[in-house]
């Protein structure tokens, strides 16, 4: 390592430079300083050129005097909205003095001051910025993939500004920067893939990018204009941290002319609060994008950071979920055989689908066991030593070894970088995994050290002249361990360690656990078993003392224990959870109407009960259809209307009537059948039951208390269910489909359900205009069209769509369909809100039924 002497210049000088602090600003625009009474403190000294005030004459001023009435009440009113001194407002288009061309606004605080600054503003842009900017992000949110993605945001930002040259430059755990996307003129040469070394950018300059997102250079070749007084009156200079207008630093001016640029355009990549990247724009001759225009392109790069965070966060939770089942199976595979973590082969083949590696090493009460590419048995001995000086439990991560442990310098190449994992406290045991050295070669936008230059002074730090591709052969380097592989490791150390403190405690209290489950369940079977054949005893009496021969007992037997079966078996297949009525009344009604289901009338809601309640109600409604079948509508050529609905108390309703069958009387004797339709509800339940023997049928009324009641979606009718769940996915669903909604959380609803039922592509379009390019750009299978978009309808999209044969459907949250011209007057129309049950609804219909019913009559 070579020594610094004390005559060698400071390499960390730049880290140092005042860049907040310059005194001066961009002479495109001018700057007051205000106090807090409104009376102005400094001044740029370009104002004369810009308000026809001189700076000199401003000083002391209140602002009402140097600026129109309305424009000052314009100023205070937006400094309401600023949030601290990291905030920035905008004016657009403010007239300042009268007679004057209009002029862009910044407002924001600089300790106890206020800074106005004010620059010409533009020709009137055609669309307003959030306009705008929502179409970009639109876009954006179209991007299947990350190199997409982030291409797609370089493109925008470049036709929106107007630069020569975009780049999406990333920072990496060092500091050094990457080109990873590019829009550039086709007169120039590609960056793409370039890096850039740390030192290019110093440390103060991106703590600024993290507090001022948009920094902006019109012309490199501008001298820039003071700002006067240079000090305050307590002899501090003016902090320009978050000025829009500040000037440049020497030093960068001298970088940006040696890359042969003149203006530039920088937007911070902010990602969990650290400094992601930046979108560079660059430009070979003077520019300046209007601040409207700037405003618009800061809004983007805030969403696109958003945007890209959040994508991020995305893969990184699926990596970590399949990651999680992985040491999910090593813990439950070693808990069971702990031998197997001596097995490196083994422990590196699990972990390696989740961590790569090129080798693995295990040192484990006192045991190696080694597995790959790694060091010998005593390099390994001795990496084991130098791990343990660490803090106990402390994942080690590098992917330089050698810079750690100067020893592994001799065995680099087989293991340059380690992850290694402490899986118990004391003694240390590990599991290390390795990589090997990866010799490659880096680009670098030119040599990656500053060159020193001697003046008549001193001598300095210069940026680099040349930024040619300058090739760097890195070695005795592995390839890093990303943070999500970092989150693994942690994760895969907690369950190791698990396991070991699991195995040394030893499997008693398991044993013990076991045996109390064992007579937990014993007991709890034994309690549903002497109920149940107490139920069964009860039955069997009551059934005989009512019989009038053997073959009527055993045949009343036999249909009450089998409606007590199937009951059961409901109950059992929803693991003893709230049941549905209507299958049961099917069930029991199937082995009495054959083929002749549809004299059984069902109409009510989705019900299901409580399995008490529900093991009642199956003896009452068999008791019902045996004695209709005997006696009643069902013995004949009649029919049974079974009805039942929700009262005010969430109580369950239930009629039973009966019509079309032989004469009713009331029996002289009650039976047990009688006995258990009219007491076991109000007995068991706490409920009510009434019956009523009318000469033209049986008649029954229940109530079953809300506790045992639960609501279901849909509506059981005539002989199916009409909910929408029972219709299938068709396996033919639309793969292309357009979907026109101007509500953008809507859209992203619906095309999250569209994707679900199996479409491949949703195009989205908010406005007609869009739509319309969509249609002659691209072939669809199918088109869901809102029907009001603002002001304008959809209604010209849908007769493009008529042209071109291509089925589709509208959607409104007014009911519009009455008021759709006759061309659509047939035209399905699905009511908002809707999802994936009603998607599928509507495109039956569409298919197979009356096209004009609307969604909600469905």
């Amino acid at each position: 390592m070579t020594t610094i002497s004390s005559d060698q210049p400071d390499l960390t000088s730049c880290d140092r430079e005042p860049i907040h602090l310059l005194g001066a600003i961009q002479s495109f625009g001018f700057l007051l300083s205000v106090s807090t009474d409104w009376l102005i403190s400094r001044a740029s000294e370009n104002l004369v050129d810009h308000i026809g005030v001189a700076w000199d004459e401003a000083l002391g001023q209140p602002l009402d005097k140097i600026l129109s009435e309305d424009a000052v009440h314009d100023i205070r009113n937006r400094i309401s909205y600023l949030q601290g001194e990291d905030s920035v407002e905008r004016l657009l288009r403010v007239e300042l003095r009268p007679g004057l061309a209009e002029y862009d606004v910044a407002i924001h605080f600089s300790h106890s001051m206020i800074i106005i600054e004010g620059e010409p503003s533009g020709p009137a842009g055609h669309e307003d910025i959030g306009i705008t900017v929502r179409s970009m992000l639109m876009r954006q949110s179209q991007s299947s993939t990350m190199q997409n993605f982030q291409l797609n945001a370089v493109r925008q930002i470049r036709a929106i500004t107007g630069f020569d040259r975009v780049m999406l430059y990333r920072f990496d755990q060092d500091g050094a920067g990457e080109v990873v996307a590019e829009s550039v003129v086709s007169r120039r040469e590609s960056f793409l893939g370039l890096r850039y070394p740390a030192t290019d950018i110093p440390r103060q300059a991106r703590a600024l990018y993290v507090r001022n997102v948009l920094r902006v250079i019109a012309d490199l070749q501008d001298p820039g204009s003071r700002i006067l007084p240079e000090k305050s009156v307590g002899g501090q200079p003016i902090d320009l941290s978050m000025s829009v207008l500040r000037s440049v630093s020497p030093v960068h001016i001298e970088y940006l002319s040696n890359m042969g640029v003149r203006a530039s355009l920088s937007i911070s990549v902010i990602c969990e609060g650290r400094l992601w990247g930046l979108i560079a724009c660059h430009h070979y001759d003077m520019l300046r994008p209007t601040l409207e225009q700037r405003t618009a392109a800061e809004l983007f790069g805030r969403m696109f950071s958003m945007m890209l965070e959040s994508r991020e966060r995305e893969d990184a939770a699926a990596y970590e979920q399949r990651s999680r089942a992985i040491t999910d199976r090593l813990m439950a595979v070693v808990a069971q055989d702990a031998e197997l973590l001596h097995n490196p082969e083994w422990i590196g083949e699990t972990i390696r689908a989740a961590v790569p590696s090129d080798g693995i090493g295990v040192y484990l009460d006192g045991r190696i066991s080694l597995s790959g590419m790694t060091p010998d048995e005593d390099e390994f001995g001795e990496l084991i030593r130098y791990l343990s000086t660490g803090a106990a439990s402390q994942i080690v991560i590098t992917d330089n070894l050698s810079r750690l442990h100067p020893p592994a310098a001799a065995y680099a190449e087989r293991a340059a970088g380690i992850l290694a994992i402490p899986i118990s406290r004391s003694p240390r045991d590990y599991v290390i995994l390795f990589r090997s050295e990866k010799v490659r070669s880096v680009r670098w936008a030119g040599d990656p050290q500053k060159a020193m230059e001697e003046d008549s002074n001193s001598v300095r730090i210069s940026p680099r002249k040349s930024f040619e591709s300058w090739r760097q052969l890195v070695q005795g380097v592995s390839e890093p361990f990303t943070a999500a592989e970092q989150r693994v490791a942690e994760a895969v150390r907690t369950s190791l360690l698990e396991v070991v403190l699991l195995l040394a405690e030893g499997r008693q209290n398991d044993q013990m656990k076991a045996h109390e489950r064992q007579d937990l369940l014993i007991a709890e079977l034994n309690h549903r078993v002497r109920n149940v054949l107490s139920l069964v005893r009860s039955l069997i009496s009551r059934t005989r003392d009512n019989a009038l021969t053997y073959e009527d007992f055993a045949e009343t037997l036999e249909g009450r224990i089998q409606s007590l079966a199937r009951a059961h078996d409901q109950l059992t297949v929803k693991r003893w959870g709230p049941v549905e009525i209507e299958p049961l009344v099917r069930a029991e009604a199937s082995a009495y109407l054959a083929d002749n289901g549809d004299r059984l009338r069902l109409l009510g809601p989705r019900v299901l009960l409580e399995p008490e309640a529900f093991s009642t109600l199956s003896l009452v409604l068999h008791e019902l259809i045996t004695n209709s079948a005997k006696y009643g509508a069902f013995s004949g050529s009649g029919h049974v209307d079974l009805q039942w609905s929700i009262d005010a108390d969430g109580a369950l309703l239930i009629s039973w009537r009966e019509s079309g069958g032989p004469p009713v009387r009331a029996p002289e004797r009650k039976g047990f059948g009688t006995t258990i339709i009219e007491r076991s509800i109000p007995y068991d339940l706490g409920g009510r039951a009434q019956s009523f023997y009318r000469l033209t049928g049986f008649e029954a009324e229940f109530a079953i208390p809300a506790k045992f009641v639960t609501l279901g979606a849909g509506t059981v009718s005539g002989t199916r269910q009409s909910e929408v769940a029972a219709l299938a996915i068709p396996v033919d669903f639309p793969k292309t489909v357009l979907l026109v909604e101007d509500s953008m959380l809507i859209a992203l609803d619906v095309e999250d359900a569209l994707k679900a039922l199996g479409a491949t592509r949703v195009i989205t379009a908010s406005t007609v205009r869009q739509a319309r390019n969509a249609v002659a750009a691209d072939d669809f299978d199918f088109a869901i069209l809102d029907i009001n978009l603002g002001a304008d309808s959809s209604l010209s999209v849908a007769e493009e769509l008529q042209t071109r044969g291509i089925p589709f459907l509208f959607a409104s949250g007014y009911g519009e369909q009455a008021r759709l011209s006759g061309a659509f007057a047939s035209a399905y129309v699905i009511t908002k809100p809707y999802g994936r049950a009603e998607i599928i609804e509507a495109i039956h219909h569409m298919r197979y039924g009356d096209g004009a019913k609307d969604a909600d009559e469905a």
